[in-house]
């Protein structure tokens, strides 16, 4: 008989051999000789018993548990790290009196806790309304020109930004900027972005989790409203005397 018409029998009989061993959990219980005579391939290219495939077995198995208790226990310390930080950051951010003071509160929570080395705050809005802030302050349609689609998205983006919105949100720092993420804020409309960048490639990645940035975004945007309009209220009080004289 040639090997083509064995080997679809030998399937068989093998397929019927794992099912009786299925069905019958202590047949090597009872016949513990056998053990001694099963042997399996090692890559060394030795046959080993099933003893020591047994021990191979077990050590691949709790070398896969430690690398995922690791990456537990990393992921762990850095969940307790963003509490820490977001914790510190909003008992801050409750005490802001101007627009200004919520981009300085981001640099120090977020340069001391964080590891990141740039912080940049967008706010759409007319730019003579707030002639005395320092923030980047531009209308809606002019960060588009810039950012393109970034400006709609709804959630934290981050990786690797082109050249024109690292220029666009960094300026002259843009060229160190390695990784970076770019949040919007939205509080029934639109009022601006914030970006977090660092000089590591890494720190940023398309894959990382943003919901840490997206819950510091939506605080922002709560208290965005009051502070422009106490801005707005200011510049305005300051002009009428101007237009008196």
């Amino acid at each position: 008989m040639t090997e083509q018409t064995i080997a679809p029998e030998q399937a068989v009989r093998e397929e019927q051999v794992v099912e009786f061993l299925k069905q019958s959990p202590d047949f090597f219980v009872k016949h513990e000789a056998l053990l001694q005579e099963l042997t399996f391939p090692h890559e060394s290219g030795k046959a080993i018993s099933l003893g020591e495939r047994q021990v191979q077995v077990f050590r691949e198995d709790r070398d896969k548990l430690r690398v995922q208790l690791n990456e537990l226990i990393q992921a762990a310390t850095e969940n307790d790290k963003h509490f820490e930080t977001s914790k510190r950051l909003l008992l801050d951010m409750l005490d802001v009196k101007s627009m200004d003071e919520i981009e300085y509160v981001l640099q120090a929570a977020f340069k001391e806790d964080a590891n990141i080395d740039f912080v940049r705050i967008v706010v759409f809005a007319d730019k003579s309304d707030y002639p005395a802030s320092e923030l980047h302050i531009l209308s809606e349609q002019d960060a588009r020109d810039a950012l393109g689609t970034l400006v709609d998205s709804q959630n934290a983006v981050c990786g690797r930004f082109t050249d024109k919105q690292l220029a666009f949100l960094y300026q002259s720092e843009a060229s160190q900027v390695g990784s970076a993420a770019v949040i919007p804020m939205r509080n029934g409309q639109l009022y601006g972005v914030i970006s977090l960048a660092s000089t590591n490639p890494q720190h940023f990645d398309s894959s990382m989790g943003s919901l840490f940035l997206s819950y510091i975004s939506d605080f922002i945007s709560r208290l965005l409203p009051d502070l422009l309009a106490r801005a707005r209220s200011k510049t305005h009080a300051e002009n009428v005397p101007s237009l008196l004289d």
